[in-house]
């Protein structure tokens, strides 16, 4: 919602109807533009109690016929399947989905990277199939084989090079939970139900008996990185899971070591993952400065490339200015990998303007007053990054890696 009050008078309630806005479901931001002439003016006094006093609460529970219902079709189904998406965590649907998926014994898969701001499932959960892959084609084809696909807390789905193929697998029927009535209006297949997602898992726990299903397989550990000079982008993310805190949590921006991240540190707790849903650039450095300020007694990683790093570079002085204790890992590949592979995907040869040489992000931060430290190697990645950890401000370390997408 974006707004600016015609009259100074309005100014309070503008601010408060922003502030409910953001705070409900689905949840985003919005903003007021208050002209500076209004900031002059006194604001009326029983109006701006009211602004200020008011409570707004949007947590929809799901029709009882629908929960009846969906749980009718889960218990029916042979191979059903379930893919989490960024709001279980947010809607706090995190427990329910586990329950679900053990209850019912479905195995899980992630919505594409592109869109998965969050975790909505365990990634090192027995359960865990995966990341789906972001096209249409591919996810099918995933997908194939089962007959029910239950999507919680998520889009319909986050495509992002287009591979063209059938939207589900032949045989297949689909059942969305989403507490946004846009998402559920367009979604170009299967059925959804608007409501609070942590709310409607949970009732679909509640109506559900166990089955006589099989578990399904659980999968691979974490692959063993390649041998290269300099090290690829999954020895790095395998070097970060070695010294990773338990309760850490991750904001990411990285997109060429995006799948090797997830598949090496496979997180497992709540509220422990933060990505630019959509894959745009520019989210990571600022937004890992404000999560670690939300959350000062669990430690924040960023893990940014060194291109992404140059959309919002100035976060380093935010990071150094009011000391913010989180840890910058950069990912130093001298290109952008990621517009590389989709420039091949889409049959472009030799696009200029990928290649980025002597970008020295180590130097930059360090000039914003953050300490600041460059390794090559994984010996050196890991000693850099115990140090870092260590310390108690905010530290950077940037490692080079190999050129290339990482998916492991």
């Amino acid at each position: 919602w974006s707004y600016e009050p015609p009259r100074a008078e309005d100014v309070p309630a503008a601010i408060g109807r922003a502030i409910h806005t953001a705070a409900m479901a689905p949840k985003g931001p919005t903003f007021v533009s208050v002209p500076m002439d209004d900031w002059t003016v006194e604001a009326p006094a029983d109006p701006t109690a009211h602004a200020i006093a008011r409570t707004v609460s949007n947590r929809a529970g799901p029709a009882a016929e629908r929960i009846t219902s969906l749980a009718g079709q889960l218990s029916a189904a042979a191979n059903p399947v379930m893919v989490a998406g960024p709001d279980v965590d947010a809607s706090g649907g995190w427990d329910h989905a586990v329950a679900l998926a053990e209850k019912q014994r479905l195995p899980v898969w992630a919505i594409p990277a592109p869109g998965g701001g969050r975790l909505g499932f365990p990634e090192n959960h027995p359960n865990f199939k995966g990341i789906l892959p972001p096209a249409i084609g591919p996810a099918a084809e995933t997908l194939a084989g089962h007959d029910l696909i239950l999507v919680a807390g998520a889009s319909v789905f986050s495509y992002y090079p287009y591979i063209p193929g059938d939207l589900l697998p032949e045989g297949a029927v689909l059942v969305a939970i989403t507490s946004d009535p846009d998402e559920a209006a367009r979604a170009p297949m299967g059925d959804a139900i608007v409501a609070d997602v942590a709310l409607t898992l949970e009732a679909l726990v509640a109506a559900l008996d166990d089955t006589e299903r099989a578990a399904p397989e659980q999968r691979e550990g974490p692959m063993e990185p390649p041998e290269s000079d300099p090290i690829s982008g999954t020895e790095a993310m395998a070097t970060l899971a070695g010294v990773f805190p338990e309760d850490g949590i991750v904001v990411l921006e990285a997109p060429s070591s995006t799948l090797a991240l997830r598949n090496q540190l496979r997180l497992s707790r709540p509220d422990s993952y933060y990505f630019g849903a959509g894959g745009g650039l520019g989210f990571g450095l600022a937004a890992a400065v404000g999560v670690q300020l939300a959350e000062p007694d669990r430690q924040v990683v960023c893990v940014v490339g060194e291109g992404s790093a140059q959309y919002a570079i100035t976060a380093f002085w935010s990071a150094a200015a009011y000391d913010v204790p989180v840890k910058f890992c950069v990912l130093r590949n001298s290109e952008y990998a990621i517009l590389k592979w989709f420039s091949l995907a889409e049959g472009v040869e030799g696009a200029p303007g990928l290649d980025l040489p002597a970008l020295d992000v180590a130097a930059v931060a360090a000039g914003y007053g953050v300490p600041s430290r460059k390794v090559e190697g994984a010996e050196q990645l890991r000693d850099g990054l115990e140090q870092a950890l260590a310390a108690e401000g905010p530290a950077l370390v940037e490692v080079g890696v190999a050129p290339g997408m990482w998916l492991g």
